[in-house]
């Protein structure tokens, strides 16, 4: 069973998202939302954690959450995906749990 892991903290206010990366199994996903999102830009302190989970777990934004808070999709880290919120509902069906990240 998979687990879609969300994070809806910024990573420069609470260790969520470290949390979250250290327990998330191969094969799992993260979806970044609300503030999660600033995880998600490139040019951060939290760039190069995100690059390298990317080799074990699939990472994904929601949109509307990024364009909320001013910033377009060019901004996103190469190989994060960009979910609008019937992406998130279609992850969270393809997953057996999930883990929310607080």
């Amino acid at each position: 069973m998979t687990v879609l892991h969300t994070v809806n903290k910024s990573p420069f206010e609470r260790n969520s998202l470290d949390s979250c990366l250290k327990f998330a199994q191969a094969g799992a996903a993260v979806l970044l939302i609300e503030d999660g999102v600033y995880a998600a830009l490139t040019g951060t302190s939290a760039e190069d954690r995100l690059k390298d989970a990317l080799g074990s777990v699939k990472i994904y934004v929601l949109g509307p959450d990024l364009k909320a808070r001013g910033f377009s999709e060019g901004r996103v880290i190469s190989g994060i995906s960009v979910v609008d919120y019937a992406g998130f509902v279609d992850l969270a069906a393809e997953h057996g749990k999930v883990q929310a990240w607080l």
